[in-house]
């Protein structure tokens, strides 16, 4: 394997004034165009200039951006360009392939004088080599001089590389299913729904094509009406929303609040409907998940076989919601709040005494969720959505493990979700059951997993996580 030959646009950039091990960042940093790679060579201020401390190789992808700082690149969620390899010298550097379309950010006073420089044109802010001229600049030179080095790590780095640009080249390919059960209820309070294309569902279009899928799952409480209700318009609430989809956590946070007083003002005309209900919903665009859970129903994400929780149960048991209530002026007995529920968020249950104000700060039972994002990649398999009736039964291993295993047996999203909650109602499940389930690849989960050594357990899957949530807090 050998480098390609370099035609470069060479952009200078300032000597940064800091101390030691501190770095130069590029002039111009965010680069506009999507279709060229671009290398950055990063010196060290302590370094002779002939010395190349990091190369970093970078493929341009909508939605990232890259942060330097001391020679380390950091991702956040509105940057443009994600690194496909980083490192700190030479000798670890994954890939020497560069292509002939390259910038290269680099300190103009690196190219010392009396180096071979023959095709460079220099102007204030950038230095353009011609791409006749066969004489490599000093920096090109360091780059060559260690090209059997890098030649020998790449070899042994080719997987490495190939997985990463696996991750970021990865588009979800979105299959559904659901189920419920009443279980051992008089009545199904339980209710969840599932849309494809949110905006499109309430007479919205999106300008760039993108879509965003919206799934959610409603455990009630002393009736229906709540649950329905947040059903039926939390989705709305959230479309209808002035910063939507631009800024998604704080619309979904804003509008859990606004269905909920929706709910109030409804029930004052209406007060058959009084009820309380718990929240969970997840929606997906792009490559990103985003998770807002109020109560006690719970989103497992597979990863290759391991169980991520993609929610916390709000639970009295939480020390973080006992001190929460307490400074709003609410208790909590026996596993109770202000001895009336077993969740310390929801929304409705506005007919309950010292429970809910409108405003802030709003009472003990808060109907705020609480929000998780991940960026999903080729390993993360598929999200299970379910009510606690789901979970007294199952951990979110157990439940990950049964429907992998389920899924690899016919590859069917809806079946699995019957699976799982007849699973449940073997086990003796006695609540309202609901399974959703949204799968991120239209083939079968892989065989491999992580191993996990089998441990014999004494108590119950929900005696479990309510142990550890109080651990936890």
């Amino acid at each position: 394997m050998t480098t390609t030959p370099l035609q470069v646009n060479l952009r200078s950039r300032p000597r940064q004034r800091g101390g030691p091990g501190g770095h130069h960042r590029a002039k111009g940093e965010e680069v506009k165009s999507t279709e060229q790679a671009h290398v950055t060579l990063l010196w060290h201020q302590s370094m002779k200039s002939s010395e190349l401390v990091a190369v970093n190789y970078y493929a341009a992808v909508n939605g990232l951006s890259v942060q330097t700082l001391n020679t380390s690149v950091y991702l956040s969620p509105s940057s443009s360009y994600v690194p496909i390899c980083l490192c700190q010298s030479v000798q670890q550097v994954a890939s020497p392939i560069i292509p002939a379309a390259t910038t290269m950010c680099v300190d103009k006073n690196q190219v010392e004088e009396g180096e071979s420089c023959e095709g460079l044109e220099f102007t204030e802010n950038q230095i353009e080599r011609s791409p006749d001229s066969e004489k490599p600049c000093k920096v090109l030179q360091v780059l060559s001089k260690q090209s059997v080095k890098m030649e020998r790590i790449c070899e042994n780095s080719t997987a490495m590389n190939c997985s990463l640009k696996e991750s970021v080249d990865f588009v979800p390919v979105i299959r559904s299913g659901e189920w419920s059960d009443i279980g051992g209820r008089d009545r199904m309070e339980d209710t969840h729904v599932c849309i494809s294309d949110l905006a499109k569902k309430f007479g919205y279009h999106s300008t760039d094509g993108s879509v965003i899928s919206f799934y959610g799952v409603f455990d009630g409480h002393g009736g229906q009406g709540a649950a329905h209700f947040v059903r039926d318009n939390l989705p709305r609430v959230i479309v209808e929303d002035a910063d939507f989809p631009l800024e998604l956590e704080k619309v979904v946070t804003r509008s859990f609040k606004r269905t909920d007083t929706q709910f109030a003002r409804t029930c004052d005309l209406e007060s058959s409907l009084s009820s309380g209900t718990t929240a969970l919903t997840a929606m997906i665009f792009g490559r990103s998940l985003l998770v807002a859970n109020a109560g006690d129903c719970r989103a497992v994400l597979s990863r290759l076989g391991t169980a991520v929780e993609m929610s916390k149960d709000h639970r009295p048991c939480c020390i973080n919601e006992q001190t929460r209530v307490k400074s709003l002026g609410g208790s909590i007995k026996y596993g109770y709040l202000n001895d009336q529920l077993e969740v310390t968020r929801a929304l409705g249950d506005w007919h309950l005494q010292g429970m809910k104000e409108i405003g802030e700060p709003g009472g003990p039972l808060s109907a705020e969720p609480e929000l998780k994002m991940v960026t999903l990649t080729k390993e993360d398999e598929f999200l299970i959505i379910c009510s606690d009736g789901i979970w007294e039964v199952f951990t979110s291993q157990n439940a990950v493990d049964f429907a992998r295993r389920q899924l690899r047996e016919h590859n069917d999203v809806k079946l699995c979700c019957k699976e799982l909650v007849q699973e449940a109602l073997r086990r003796g499940a006695t609540d309202n059951l609901t399974a959703v389930m949204v799968c991120f690849h239209s083939e079968l989960p892989t065989k491999t997993k992580v191993q996990r050594p089998r441990e014999h357990r004494i108590i119950s899957a929900d005696g479990l996580h309510y142990l550890r949530n109080i651990l936890e807090g």
